[in-house]
């Protein structure tokens, strides 16, 4: 069956990742409908922080560009003590590093707008607002799902075959639960106020958490005087689920601002969950984002954990829609994400449990630690750059080997491309498909990579010669050829020299092969995509 004949993707759920996966798929060139309940994108204000990683995934859907016109290239996070004096900055793990600023301020209702006018022109996508999935099941042939979906005035559900379902709708998902998929975690019962205000004269670009045990806050400024207001709410201030007084508002911002109501764009009380659903997928549906995972807001990881998701599901959607792959590659989706996302909860409760104390004793233990730690250079980097946070690796899925270098994500500095030799970021040489990078390889290295051993014939995977040093890609050869530009791909890839790295769609790398271990890669290649 060829991908023409095939059913569509159904993507439930018109948030910011359900709007990302769409993005994704339709610039894959792979059909897709997608339905959301509301009548149109949200006019709330909720996550607010886009990584690094985020926009390199964007990157790949062609919107990099439009959604940095709409963010303020953040510098990390600065923490506050208990006393209210500045303690330490965690800028990130170094400048770029994916190609993009760490840390990005943004208002939510802005990216859903570029991202849905950007797929309004992609003629890949049926865009369905006002419409609910009401039902669904499994086809009995293996080829997909058949769906009920209901449009707001509709006398009768309309059925949809659909090849895979994609489940984007949030915490409250539909498709978890008609698919009676739990959810294991704890609720939390702290009320906190969230206040996104607008003429508001922050105008750093970092985010600010105070640590004070009296009354924890965290000061996110954002574009055009906008900035976002959280406060650790006293027992009788404010119940959850209530909209706050516009007094008990101005009350708290005052000592950072004066405020009148029409300054307010969006103010609530809320809790918080740390919960992962007990399987993300279940025959052809699969949960992403908040549908799969939840965690409390203090390490900004939500919606970008829902974009990682993404980044990983779609290239494999598209090899096993357009046949490249059996459906067992969709199976390394939940192996290489959950770990991760298990740790990004767990951090982002410790953080929350450390940074936001209400404990005057262990506030003064935590700020005693810091500033010892400051003392040190390896203490200050492992602040200042934040290696508290769990690093994204695969360490099963698609990984082959034992290499350090395995299951990282690639880097994304930039290379020097020929004939013009004007710098470009590395992703835009990559594309869209696997990339065998011969990092330093002679020529005569490559011929291993012919015969019927090696999967080009079935897998997309594009060979290139990689330069590190001081040196020029050579204008004609055959195949492409970068060579580093400023450095920066030399000291990622200096342990792979004269050797072969398999990088994954998602940039992360599923292998580092020498001359010994092209045949065990390639037999475990075939495997994992027949």
């Amino acid at each position: 069956m060829t991908g023409s004949d095939r059913d569509p993707v159904l993507v439930v759920g018109g948030g910011p990742v359900g709007l990302t996966v769409a993005n994704l798929l339709a610039a894959r060139g792979i059909p897709l409908v997608l339905v959301e309940r509301n009548t149109s994108t949200s006019d709330e204000a909720k996550a607010i922080s886009l990584d690094d990683e985020s926009l390199r995934t964007l990157q790949a859907a062609g919107l990099a560009e439009q959604v940095l016109d709409i963010v303020v290239p953040g510098t990390g996070t600065r923490y506050y003590d208990r006393k209210g004096r500045p303690l330490f900055h965690a800028r990130g793990p170094g400048p770029y590093q994916l190609g993009y600023p760490f840390k990005n301020q943004f208002a939510q209702p802005e990216l859903e707008k570029v991202l849905l006018d950007a797929l309004k022109s992609r003629p890949e996508a049926d865009i369905r607002f006002s419409t609910e999935l009401v039902g669904v099941e499994e086809n009995p042939d293996g080829t997909g799902v058949t769906a009920a979906i209901r449009t707001a005035g509709a006398t009768a559900p309309e059925v949809v075959r659909a090849s895979w379902l994609l489940a984007c709708d949030g915490g409250r998902s539909t498709v978890r639960e008609l698919r009676g998929i739990p959810m294991t975690g704890s609720s939390h019962t702290q009320v906190w106020l969230v206040a996104d205000t607008t003429g508001d004269p922050h105008d750093e670009r970092y985010g600010m958490h105070r640590g004070t045990p009296d009354r924890p806050t965290v000061i996110v400024p954002g574009r055009d005087g906008r900035c976002r207001y959280e406060f650790l709410l006293h027992s009788g201030e404010c119940e959850k689920g209530t909209r706050p007084s516009f007094e008990t508002v101005r009350r708290l911002v005052e000592p950072y601002r004066s405020l009148t109501e029409s300054q307010i764009e969006r103010v609530t009380a809320y809790t918080f969950n740390a919960v992962i659903a007990d399987r993300w997928r279940d025959g052809h549906a699969l949960l992403l984002g908040d549908a799969a995972h939840m965690m409390p807001p203090f390490a900004g990881q939500g919606l970008n954990s829902g974009i990682r998701d993404a980044a990983n599901l779609c290239w494999k959607i598209d090899d096993v829609w357009h046949g490249r792959a059996g459906q067992q590659l969709v199976d390394t989706y939940e192996a290489e994400r959950r770990p991760h996302a298990s740790a990004m909860v767990r951090y982002s409760q410790r953080l929350g449990d450390i940074v936001m104390t209400t404990d005057p004793r262990r506030a003064l233990v935590r700020d005693l630690t810091a500033r010892t730690l400051l003392q040190t250079p390896a203490g200050r980097r492992y602040l200042t750059e934040m290696r508290f946070r769990p690093r994204a690796r695969h360490d099963a899925g698609l990984v082959i080997g034992g290499h350090p270098l395995t299951g990282t994500q690639l880097p994304q500095p930039r290379v020097l491309v020929p004939p013009s030799l004007r710098p470009h970021l590395l992703d835009e040489v990559l594309g869209d498909a696997y990339a065998l990078l011969g990092i330093d390889v002679p020529a005569a290295a490559w011929r291993r990579f012919d015969g019927p051993h090696w999967p080009d014939d079935r897998v997309r995977i594009k060979r290139i010669d990689v330069l590190l040093g001081d040196r020029l890609p050579p204008v004609r050869g055959p195949r492409e050829a970068v060579a580093d530009a400023d450095g920066r791909l030399g000291e990622v890839l200096a342990a792979a020299r004269n050797r072969f790295v398999l990088v994954k769609p998602d940039r992360y790398i599923a292998a580092v092969m020498g001359p010994d271990d092209i045949l065990p890669v390639a037999a475990a290649l075939q495997q994992e995509t027949t």
